[in-house]
This record gives C-alpha cells, structure tokens and sequence, in this order.
C-alpha cells in the first residue's frame, strides 16, 4: 500500500485536500468599485491586488473540494500573479498541480510557498508526498520529518514518512512510524498492512498473516491485505483457502494482477516472487485470462 490518499496519496481519499481546509486565512474583502458609465481600469494598489489574489485562491481551494480541478487551476494560476508574495496561492496552485500528477511544476510551486511560510505544516507534509513520487526518497523524509516536528498527531503523514523509510531501507523505523499512525487512527488499514509488507520481508511470515488479517478486520473489502494474506497462506500450505483469497482479491481490484502494481504499492522481491509462484498456478491463471478477456 502507497499511499492511497492516492487513493487516499495520494493520493487515499485525498488527504491533500483536506489540508486546504486548514488554509482558511481569507478573511479580507476586495473594495467594491463604483459603477461608471464608461468603461475604465481601475488603479489598484499592491494590498488591493494581494486582497483579490487571497479571494481567488480561496475559489481554487473551494474548487477543488467539488473536484473541479481544471476551473481551480486557472483560479490558482491567476492567484499567484495578484499575490505572489503570499504563500497561500502558491500552495493551492503547487497542490494542484500534484493531484493532477503534473510533479515538476507542483514542487516548484510548493518550493516557493514554503520560502514564504517556512513553518507551514501543510506545504511540508504535501512537498513529502510529491518528492516520494519523484523518487526523492530522502527528501521525502526530511520535509515529512520536519512537519512532524511542529504537528505530530497527523496519521496520513506518518504514514507517508514511513513509506519513505520504507523505501530508503529503515525498515524498525518504518514500522516504528506506521505504529504511531495506527495508534493516532486505529482504523488505519493501510499502515497496518504495510508493516505485514516488511514482517514478510523480513521472513517473519506468521506476523505478516496476523498483520493482514488485522487490516481486514478494520476494513474486509481491501484487495491488497486480502491478495496477500492468499499468498501467504498458499506458501504455507494452505493452498485452497490461498486461491480462493487470490480469486477474491482480483474480484475487488483487477489491478493487482499486475506485478507492476504491486511493486507500486511496495510489496517486496519475497512477496513479489511468491505472488508470481501463486499467479502460475492454473486456476490463478484462468482468472488472469478471464479479467484480461473482459478488460
């Protein structure tokens, strides 16, 4: 599991948006300009013109809460032309730019918001996500590290921060992490089913089962804990009640079929080879062709 602020991270839900809502400091208004019989331009001056570039950036931001992304980026864009001193707009416009995966130009713009606002949780949490998505493993890290220094009861970023971890090889530090999420939200399956990811790994299989089988306690109608958990118990043995968690699995999400999903969402070389084993098997394989047929 990545992030599935994606579908959640990325991102799951998306926990991006909701950090806009912690953006709430338009509490300005645009003077109201007279009517002219002709028509004019009017002289604003530079408090002016931030004034309106706060009030469209907050348009962008409610935009974005009705998932009109398109309308909300040129709000954005126009924003940060009326106030490009304010980080507020640039951290709309960088967000942006991430939800619609436009990575270069989001980080360049959530770079400068943080110049502006270099103690702003949000835009660290959000650059965290954006360079775990460039690859950008041990920057990740740091800008996630960072907002957690000020704001530590935020489970998304820990998870996000243990992903990264994940990624660089600190795998104690990973699970420390995914466990300080869980225990901010108790219901939150995917870091609960990414420690079953490195307990695997690790060759510990029985705490990776108890781990997945934890995960669908909170929420059984997740594929990955569930194609997992088949996997583990088809290698142990128990190869019917494998296959018939495997056959489940795809019936939720056909993408983890594809050994390239799952190396997205973090399942390692053991897993990775195990699940290749479990796909080779003939009635693995007959799901395989029939969600392949019907694609």
């Amino acid at each position: 599991m990545l992030n599935k602020l994606r579908e959640q991270t990325v991102f799951k839900g998306n926990w991006l948006l909701s950090l806009l809502v912690s953006v709430g400091v338009w509490q300005c208004s645009v003077p109201v300009m007279g009517q002219m019989l002709l028509p004019y331009t009017p002289q604003l001056n530079s408090e002016q013109l931030e004034q309106q570039g706060l009030e469209v950036a907050e348009e962008a931001a409610q935009l974005i809460r009705f998932q009109q992304h398109d309308l909300a980026l040129s709000r954005a864009k126009l924003a940060v032309q009326l106030a490009p001193n304010k980080y507020q707009p640039w951290f709309i416009l960088g967000t942006l730019y991430i939800i619609k995966q436009e990575l270069e130009p989001g980080v360049e713009a959530l770079e400068k918001a943080l110049v502006l606002e270099p103690e702003e949780v949000g835009i660290k949490f959000t650059l965290g996500n954006a360079y775990f998505q460039q690859g950008k493993y041990q920057q990740a890290a740091t800008a996630l590290e960072e907002g957690l220094e000020i704001k530590a009861d935020v489970p998304s970023a820990q998870f996000d921060l243990g992903n990264a971890y994940f990624k660089l090889g600190r795998m104690a530090e990973a699970i420390a992490v995914y466990q300080k999420a869980v225990a901010q939200q108790e219901e939150f399956w995917p870091a609960v089913n990414n420690i079953g990811l490195i307990k695997y790994e690790q060759g510990n299989i029985s705490s990776a089962i108890e781990h997945w089988q934890k995960a669908l306690e909170i929420d059984e109608e997740q594929a990955e804990p569930i194609l997992a958990l088949g996997v583990a118990l088809y290698i142990q043995g128990q190869k019917e009640e494998g296959l018939k968690l495997g056959e489940a699995a795809l019936e939720l999400d056909s993408n983890y079929g594809e050994i390239q999903h799952l190396k997205d969402n973090l399942w390692g070389e053991k897993l990775i080879k195990d699940t290749q084993t479990f796909f080779t098997t003939p009635q693995m394989q007959g799901i395989l062709a029939q969600l392949e047929k019907d694609s």
